[in-house]
C-alpha cells in the first residue's frame, strides 16, 4: 500500500463522523474551485477576488464564527480546524490558504474583544467574502518581539492619532480593515493596545511586497500610518491591554500553522513515495534502494511524532487549558518536520522536483516563511524557556 496523504494520517479518536463529513465536503470544494487553478494563480501572484465569495457561500470563511455574524459555530470545534488546515495544505500552494484565510488572524481580535457595533460592522461582510481584514503587528524594525513595537496611537479627544508602519502583512493590499498593534502607553507589553484601522482612512497607505521566495499567490504589503485618525471606539479591548489580545491570537495561529505544516510534510511524503515506486534506477525501483526506503521511513516517523504532538495540544485547547509554551514548541516541531520532509522529498524526486510545477518544489520554497511567520523558531524556543522558568 502506498503512503498517501490520507493513509499517512494516524488514527485519532477525536475525529468523528461529522469531522469526516466536513472533510469530504471541503475536499470536493477544493478539488473543483481551487486545485485545477492553483499553479496558475501562484505563477500569476494573485488569487481571483471571486474565490472569497465562493468560499463565503460554501461556509469555509464562516466556520467557527458566531451565527449572528454569518458564521457557523454550533457543533464546530478545534478538530474541524485541524481538518480544514489539512485539506487546504493538500493544495500544495501555501499562498492560497495564507491569503484566503487571513481573516483567521485578523478577525478574532474583533470577535473576541471588540464592541458589538464593531463586530456587526466588520464580521458579516468579511465572513461573506465581500470584504477583507488583516492583522498588523510586524514592523520594519522588529518582528516577533511584540512588546517592543514602535507604532504609536495618541489619544486626541474622541480619536486616536496613529503613526508608524507595519510590514510583511499578509492580505495587506486587499484589506478593508487592519487589526493593528500600537503603543498607547510606556515601554514593554504593558503599553500595547489593539486598534481597528479602516484602510480608507486619511493618512493610511500601503505598498506591495512582490519579490518573495514563496507564497507568491498571497498579497503581502507594507502599511504606513501617517497621522491616521480613527474613532476611540475602534479600540479593540481595553487600552494598554492589547498584549493579551495578541497572545491569545498567537496561540490559535500557531496551532493552525502546525496542523498545516504537518500536512504539507505529508504531501511531500505522498509525492516522494509515488515517485519512488515509479522511477527505475540501476535496474530496480527507487523504492527498492535501502537508502530511499530509509528516507521515506524517517519522513513517516517524524510526521507520526508531529501528529501526536498536535493532537495533545488540540486536546488541551478543547479542554480550555492550552499551554503557550507547549504550543510554541509544537510550532517548532512542525516547521522542522516540514523542512525535513521537503528536503528528503526533493532528494528523492531529483531533477523533476527542482522544476516549477511540482507541489514539492513549492513546499520546499515555503519552508522558511512557515518557520518564521507566527513567531520564529528561535523566539518560540525562548518563549518556552521563559514559561518554564528559565
Amino acid at each position: 500500500m502506498s503512503l498517501t496523504f490520507d493513509s499517512a494520517r494516524l488514527p485519532n479518536p477525536n475525529i468523528r463522523p461529522e469531522h469526516e463529513a466536513w472533510r469530504e465536503q471541503l475536499r470536493r470544494f477544493i478539488d473543483v474551485e481551487i486545485m485545477p487553478f492553483a499553479e496558475d494563480w501562484d505563477e500569476a501572484g494573485e488569487i481571483p477576488i471571486e474565490l472569497w465569495k465562493k468560499a463565503g457561500d460554501f461556509g469555509l470563511l464562516g466556520m467557527g464564527y458566531p451565527e449572528q455574524y454569518g458564521g457557523t459555530q454550533e457543533g464546530i470545534d478545534s478538530w474541524h480546524g485541524w481538518v480544514t488546515n489539512e485539506e487546504l495544505s493538500r493544495i500544495g500552494v501555501g499562498g492560497i490558504p495564507a491569503s484566503l484565510m487571513v481573516h483567521g488572524i485578523g478577525l478574532p481580535p474583533v470577535i473576541n474583544w471588540g464592541s458589538e457595533e464593531m463586530k456587526n460592522t466588520v464580521a458579516p461582510p468579511v465572513l461573506a467574502g465581500d470584504k477583507h481584514i488583516s492583522l498588523g503587528i510586524t514592523e520594519p524594525g522588529g518582528g516577533s518581539d511584540v512588546a517592543s513595537l514602535q507604532t504609536t496611537a495618541v489619544r486626541d479627544g474622541d480619536e486616536y492619532v496613529i503613526n508608524g508602519s507595519k510590514t510583511y502583512i499578509t492580505g495587506g493590499m486587499r484589506a478593508n480593515w487592519v487589526s493593528t498593534a500600537v503603543r498607547t502607553g510606556g515601554k514593554g507589553a504593558a503599553g500595547v493596545s489593539m486598534i481597528l484601522v479602516p484602510t480608507d482612512a486619511e493618512g493610511f497607505s500601503r505598498t506591495e511586497l512582490e519579490r518573495k521566495q514563496g507564497w507568491w499567490a498571497s498579497d503581502t504589503a507594507t502599511l504606513y500610518y501617517d497621522n491616521v485618525r480613527v474613532p476611540a471606539s475602534n479600540l479593540i479591548g481595553a487600552e494598554n491591554e492589547g498584549f493579551k489580545v495578541i497572545m491569545t491570537n498567537f496561540n490559535s495561529e500557531r496551532m493552525y500553522m502546525a496542523a498545516a505544516m504537518e500536512a504539507l510534510g505529508r504531501v511531500c511524503l505522498e509525492e516522494a513515495t509515488e515517485w519512488a515506486q515509479q522511477r527505475n534506477t540501476f535496474g530496480k525501483r527507487l523504492a527498492d534502494h535501502q537508502v530511499i526506503r530509509h528516507k521515506i521511513a524517517q519522513m513517516k516517523q517524524k510526521l507520526n511524532a508531529t501528529q501526536a504532538y498536535i493532537r495533545i495540544c488540540y486536546e488541551s485547547f478543547e479542554a480550555g487549558t492550552p499551554n503557550p509554551a507547549d504550543i510554541a514548541l509544537l510550532k517548532v516541531q512542525a516547521s522542522e518536520t516540514m523542512e525535513f520532509c521537503a528536503r528528503e522529498a526533493m532528494q528523492i524526486l531529483g531533477g523533476i522536483g527542482y522544476m516549477r510545477g511540482s507541489r514539492v518544489e513549492r513546499i520546499y520554497r515555503e519552508v522558511r516563511v512557515n518557520a518564521i511567520g507566527g513567531g520564529s523558531e528561535e523566539i518560540m524556543r525562548d518563549l518556552a524557556a521563559r514559561q518554564y522558568g528559565l
